[in-house]
Parts: C-alpha cells; sequence; structure tokens
C-alpha cells in the first residue's frame, strides 16, 4: 500500500511522543493532520492533553480503535511501541523522519501491519494536495 493509500484510507492517528510544546515538531505535524480531518490521540506519559485531546501514558490505555500509530520517539523505544500496536490491531506503523528500526519494522509486517519508516506524514500528506 502506498502513503498515499494509507492517508486516504486511515484517518485516526495516534501519535507517540505528542508534545504539548508548541515548538516541537510533533506538536506541528499532529496539528496540521488535524485540521485537514485526521482524529489525533496523544500519548505521552508526561501530557494530560494536547490539541484539545486526551493523552494517554501509553497506547495500550488509549480506549478508541488507532489506526496509525504515528511514533516521535527515538529508534531504541520503537519495538515497544510496535508490540502495543501489534495488541491493539493498529493497521500502520509510521516512523518519522529519522526514526529506523529494522528489526520492529519486520516484526510489524509480520503481524500484518503497513510499515513507513522515516518518512514525515506530513510531507506525505502534501503531496495528495
Amino acid at each position: 500500500m502506498t502513503t498515499k493509500e494509507i492517508l486516504e484510507r486511515y484517518k485516526r492517528i495516534a501519535v507517540v511522543g505528542l508534545s504539548s510544546n508548541t515548538w516541537r515538531a510533533s506538536y506541528g505535524v499532529s496539528r496540521f493532520m488535524q485540521t485537514v480531518g485526521y482524529e489525533i490521540t496523544p500519548v505521552n506519559p508526561n501530557e494530560t492533553a494536547v490539541l484539545g485531546q486526551k493523552a494517554y501514558s501509553t497506547l495500550d490505555e488509549v480506549p478508541d480503535p488507532v489506526e496509525i500509530v504515528n511514533i516521535f520517539r527515538r529508534p531504541e523505544f520503537v519495538p515497544e511501541i510496535v508490540d502495543a500496536a501489534i495488541r491493539r490491531g493498529a493497521r500502520v506503523v509510521w516512523m518519522q523522519e529519522g526514526v529506523i528500526h529494522e528489526e520492529a519494522a519486520q516484526r510489524a509486517r509480520a503481524a500484518g501491519l503497513e510499515v513507513v519508516m522515516d518518512r514525515c506524514i506530513l510531507k506525505e500528506q502534501m503531496k495528495n494536495f
């Protein structure tokens, strides 16, 4: 599945590492995605709410269905996030620019998830306009 097809099909994004600091890439990217119609769920144990949405400490705590897990964390944290995405029945694991973890990506693919790695979801969405 292409990134265009992923972004057309799935609209619920859990953003792991989403910060309320407006200067952080996670905030700007997620705010943009929210303004173009995506449902954003913040996942960050240091936040209570971001972009008007309740934040959850872990992906496992998110009560609503998750389609895309967008990862704004360092690569060493990716395996545990991928494991949670698999448990949650997510459809896509999206690792932002600079986030690369081949082993976790292989595990996600083996579980039937689409994987996008080292690419910015905002830049990919902009290609669709």
